[in-house]
């Protein structure tokens, strides 16, 4: 890129670095906000509907012992363990805001480890029908993060 006529190297990362999804900053308060400018609104249902386009489920991988090798699965473990940590931060937030969350991944059962490339023919048009035959049937959309055990959990969003 150029700048002030001089030229620099840029290098863009995938967003998946720092959130692979997000809601809104855990600082700020939208209906305590409201409530302090004195702003009446009808008392509706707030709902949050995420959408995470893969599983969530880690993926079993043999890595040869090298640099090369480990290096690549260590960030994607870990940017799939973010987006785990991102929904029970999204959860988190809207319970505390009192709204509903709802979340819906591509079901773990499935197997799309073993495909070509990203965008393998065969495990695209399987998920597509696996969607396609979730929502014909009426998708229930999950109320909680995976592996969330409520009975753990203090529900603050009363308080």
């Amino acid at each position: 890129m150029e700048a002030d006529r001089q030229s620099y190297d840029e290098m863009q990362v995938d967003g998946a670095m720092t959130n692979q999804v997000f809601l809104y900053g855990a600082v700020l308060r939208p209906l305590k906000m409201r409530e302090e400018l004195g702003i009446k609104q009808a008392r509706r249902t707030v709902r949050v509907f995420v959408i995470r386009n893969t599983q969530i489920k880690p993926h079993w991988k043999e890595v040869k012992p090298l640099i090369r090798s480990i290096g690549p699965r260590a960030v994607s473990s870990l940017m799939k363990a973010q987006g785990v940590g991102d929904l029970y931060r999204i959860y988190t937030t809207a319970r505390r805001d009192g709204f509903e969350f709802n979340v819906a991944y591509i079901p773990d059962q499935l197997d799309t480890a073993n495909r070509a490339d990203e965008f393998d023919n065969t495990v695209m048009n399987v998920l597509f029908e696996t969607g396609y035959e979730l929502a014909r049937r009426g998708y229930r959309w999950q109320k909680t993060p995976p592996e969330f055990f409520p009975e753990n959990y203090e529900d603050t969003a009363a308080q």
